[in-house]
């Protein structure tokens, strides 16, 4: 199988321990706000764009919502398979370009898991970058009305935030770090990691470019989800909002 995004390296080494590390562990909270915040019942159709090994689409499942996963990662979409909870599905699909139709009740994708993950390349195809087709994408798979939930890594947080290893391009946006990650046996590998950070305003113009309505965007900690205005003290930005009628 083709290698498509560096991200697929990442995963084919880290598997099953991606889920051993701290901003896993939050996964029911997670859900538990976003099942309020989006208004979320059982027997929804929710799609889930850069799924990892499926944490999210499980807990929806387990609470009667059918999630569909999709990752550019064949040994993620393995992981969630292999976990064969009812009503969550997975599928290798590139972020950058879903076909899906009005399919959906919802969408998501957290914690950088396609959307702000794509690299300093994406942002030379346009100023919106591949980001912008994620959005679009994701606009296209709701059914008229339909919820998305959005995470962002917030470019207030990584300034103030900066360490030495990172190297920050301002004119991008984008961060570059070179970091050490362990497989299920533990075994180190090094791995450059690039993430994509955004203010509040660039996160709502290329939703609204991207076909969504932008109901609230609030600062959140990963397991730690609420409604909070944005502020320079926590890592991350979630966007709510939805597909117009």
């Amino acid at each position: 199988m083709a290698i498509d995004h560096w991200f697929e390296d990442i995963a084919e080494h880290t598997g099953a321990a991606y889920l051993r590390y701290s901003f896993t562990k939050g996964t029911a909270q997670e859900v538990d706000f976003l099942v309020d915040a989006l208004g979320l019942m059982p027997g929804d159709r929710v799609l889930d764009v850069g799924c990892g090994p499926g944490r999210h689409c499980l807990e929806l499942a387990s609470r009667g919502i059918v999630a569909h996963g999709v990752d550019i990662a064949q040994r993620f979409v393995d992981l969630g398979r292999q976990a064969a909870v009812e009503g969550a599905t997975f599928e290798r699909l590139d972020a950058r370009a879903l076909a899906f139709d009005g399919e959906f009740d919802a969408a998501i994708s957290l914690c950088q898991g396609a959307f702000g993950l794509l690299g300093a390349a994406s942002v030379a195809n346009g100023p919106l970058g591949d980001d912008g087709d994620v959005l679009a994408g994701m606009a296209r798979a709701l059914r008229p009305g339909g919820r998305v939930g959005i995470s962002a890594f917030s470019a207030y947080f990584q300034v103030r935030f900066l360490e030495e290893t990172d190297a920050f391009d301002a004119a991008t946006g984008v961060n570059h770090e070179r970091t050490t990650v362990k497989d299920e046996a533990g075994r180190d590998r090094d791995f450059d990691l690039w993430t994509t950070c955004f203010t509040p305003r660039e996160l709502r113009l290329l939703a609204e470019r991207g076909g969504l309505v932008v109901d609230d965007i609030w600062s959140v900690t990963p397991g730690d989800y609420g409604r909070r205005a944005p502020t320079i003290e926590r890592p991350e930005l979630l966007l709510v909002g939805h597909r117009p009628n």
